[in-house]
């Protein structure tokens, strides 16, 4: 098993080969909380995390946002009261590459933390 979550990202060119289809199952099935969703014709990895209240998905989505920023990769998010809905795909070659499955790794690796 791939331990993405201490991986970083790498620049994202806009001729990046896409994940591989085995790729994307190998994350999903030791990933199994995350969801394979196509919107527009895109893959992306999409999860739901819950909290006990507002503060605690705004401090998640903030910890979030900070390591996107720190790694030059960022998701979609939806903060609501007790939840954090995150996806991942990359824009450029509009679908997965290995970069989303290191963002997501380190989303679960802040989440099972209690960030």
């Amino acid at each position: 098993m791939t331990d993405y979550s201490s991986q970083h990202c790498e620049a994202c060119r806009a001729d990046a080969p896409l994940a591989s289809p085995e790729a994307t199952e190998a994350f999903l099935d030791t990933h199994p909380d995350w969801s394979l969703l196509k919107q527009d014709g895109i893959d992306r990895l999409v999860r739901t995390y819950t909290f006990r209240d507002f503060a605690g998905a705004l401090a998640f989505t903030n910890e979030i946002g900070a390591i996107a920023e720190a790694e030059g990769h960022h998701p979609a998010l939806l903060v609501e009261w007790g939840q954090v809905r995150v996806e991942w795909w990359s824009h450029k070659i509009r679908g997965l590459h290995e970069n989303d499955f290191i963002m997501a790794a380190k989303c679960d690796a802040v989440h099972s933390r209690g960030g």
